[in-house]
């Protein structure tokens, strides 16, 4: 009873042929006279045909079978007569009379459905993932994952790429994100760390000579999870020597561009859009904007810098903005509806929306009183308003303006469904700042990361004002979401020293903490970049799924635990003491 074939490997033109299958039972049918299993492997799904006639035996076992029973059949491949045909399946015109039957494993009736589109509870999936990915629509996820991850290797291999593994057990330098700390056993009271990203030893790689690398990475990050978060996830590593932007830029368009040719069957058009990060917080309040639909934010702190409304005037005196965007065809809202979208501002940091309705021969709003003719005959042009129209305001420091109306741009969208949701808009964006103020720490942060190199022409103004340099950075965004981003590194070390100094970072903590790497650069380091690409996320967008969990094959819930595990769980005492740990009670 070993098996001969796959389900799906069948046709019409097998008919006659003697097969042996093996797989799950994914529905059984008892007809009286025949019986009919649904047989699921993991090709898909082919009809057995259980007959009295052809096969007592097989007959009788069938009748005591139930779903997600393992069996193996052997038996003839028949055409299904016509009015029986099943056009929803690949073998959909064929069907197994089974001449013999094992039971391989028996089964307990699953707590859910081995279906597609399950209202199920998401904790209970996860216990039993085993099962979960049983469903058609979830094998699909992780069959082309496979897909994709092989098309990006594939891609990279034939332009001399090296795959080459780093350490999962490193040290720990945590800067942003917490890091996951592993206790040794034989160094006490030291720790390693796992890595949330093997941004330094890529960069080393690119010291070695190795000049292309990649890898498919496991990152790790003890931070707060979202649906496109998790503990540990996995991305596409690359780095390079001897290029620029545009190399790199050019080699990824082109990988993205086999990626979805394989996995969805879509050519895309190349080059994609580039847009400067501060056009994009301007336009878009965001500087990872969805491009497919318009609704942009437009510049009013010029025309209403003079205001007596004092709310505007306010904000532009204190070195902030004020701008609007024009929700087409919302003046109809009710002011429930308005009140509902200025609390949405205020989550998001404003201290209030102003707004105008704009009405055939009259503007309704609270604050027209305070502005002049020529003021609002000037927002009506700017935002090229029509009756009907609701315009939405924010009058803050640039920062928070375009937070809350670049979140109120993509409720609008959403509400008023103008996303296509089967439409593929990527951009990349670029010129980000090198440096962003933490009002917090009081100092300055990297914004993308510490050994991002600043625009050659911007190094003079690393002494002078940090907050004008420019990055030499790029994130590729596709439909609002970060897939992938990069930056030309740092090669020279007292370049990289300054830039420690001016995240607030001494000399001996940043020996202390990348020493190695500083000595490094001592040897003859090349020119060199890279990027990282979030498969789990890039995934999930392909799938065309909302969590990145449904394209992971054992991911973790928000709150980082496994249901299926019971992981984190505690440890035995003679473990801790081993490491000298000891437990502190709450």
């Amino acid at each position: 009873m070993k098996r001969t074939c796959n389900a799906t490997d069948l046709d019409t033109y097998s008919v006659g042929q003697e097969v042996v299958l093996n797989g799950w039972v994914d529905s059984r049918r008892d007809h009286g006279g025949l019986i009919f299993i649904d047989l699921r492997d993991r090709s898909g799904i082919i009809q057995l045909v259980f007959s009295p006639e052809v096969a007592i035996e097989a007959f009788h076992l069938a009748e005591s079978v139930r779903s997600e029973y393992v069996v193996a059949s052997r038996g003839k491949v028949s055409l299904r007569p016509e009015a029986t045909e099943n056009p929803n399946l690949k073998t959909g015109k064929i069907e197994i009379y089974v001449e013999k039957m094992q039971v391989l494993n028996t089964a307990k009736t699953p707590p859910f459905y081995i279906e597609d589109n399950i209202d199920v509870d998401e904790n209970l999936r996860l216990k039993y993932r085993y099962l979960d990915l049983r469903r058609p629509e979830m094998r699909s996820n992780l069959m082309l994952r496979h897909r994709v991850v092989k098309t990006m290797r594939d891609f990279l291999d034939s332009r001399a790429f090296v795959e080459i593994e780093t350490p999962i057990l490193m040290k720990s330098t945590p800067e942003g994100a917490r890091d996951y700390l592993v206790p040794s056993r034989v160094h006490p009271g030291k720790f390693f760390a796992l890595p949330q990203s093997p941004q330094i030893f890529k960069q080393i790689l690119m010291v070695a000579g190795m000049e292309k690398y990649f890898q498919i990475a496991r990152c790790f990050r003890d931070e707060d999870l979202r649906a496109d978060r998790q503990p540990e996830f996995t991305q596409l590593d690359m780095e390079m020597s001897f290029i620029d932007e545009g190399d790199i830029m050019a080699l990824v368009e082109a990988m993205i561009r086999d990626v979805f040719a394989e996995a969805k069957g879509q050519e895309l058009t190349l080059p994609f859009a580039r847009l400067p990060y501060d056009e994009a917080m301007q336009k878009y309040g965001n500087d990872k904007p969805d491009l497919r639909f318009g609704l942009e934010i437009v510049e009013l702190t010029g025309l209403l810098k003079d205001t007596e409304f004092k709310v505007f005037a306010s904000a532009v005196q204190s070195g902030g903005v004020v701008r609007a965007l024009n929700a087409k065809g919302c003046g109809s809202f009710t002011r429930k509806e308005i009140d509902a979208l200025g609390a949405l501002a205020v989550e998001n940091g404003a201290k209030g929306m102003a707004w105008i309705v704009v009405g055939e021969n009259e503007l309704r709003s609270p604050i027209t009183k305070f502005l002049s003719e020529e003021q609002v005959n000037g927002i009506l042009q700017a935002l090229q308003a029509e009756p009907g129209d609701l315009l939405l305001f924010a009058a803050d420091q640039a920062a928070i303006a375009a937070r809350v109306l670049g979140n109120l741009r993509l409720e609008l969208g959403r509400r008023l469904q103008l996303i296509d949701e089967n439409a593929l808009s990527f951009v990349w964006v670029v010129d980000f700042p090198l440096l962003e103020y933490d009002d917090e720490e009081k100092r300055f942060v990297a914004m993308h990361h510490m050994f991002t190199a600043p625009r050659t022409e911007d190094i003079g103004l690393l002494d002078s004002d940090p907050a004008l340099v420019k990055a030499r950075a790029y994130d590729l965004v596709l439909n609002g979401t970060e897939i992938g981003g990069g930056s030309i590194r740092i090669h020279q070390r007292e370049l990289q020293e300054k830039m420690f100094a001016l995240v607030g970072m001494s000399n001996e903590e940043a020996n202390g903490k990348f020493g190695y790497m500083l000595e490094a650069f001592e040897y003859g380091t090349p020119p060199h970049g890279g990027i990282a690409f979030g498969i789990d996320r890039l995934l999930m967008i392909i799938a065309g799924r909302h969590s990145i969990r449904d394209v992971i094959a054992f991911p973790k819930t928000q709150s980082a635990a496994c249901p299926m595990t019971e992981a984190p769980s505690e440890v035995a005492l003679k473990q801790l003491r081993e490491l000298y740990i000891k437990i502190k009670e709450k």
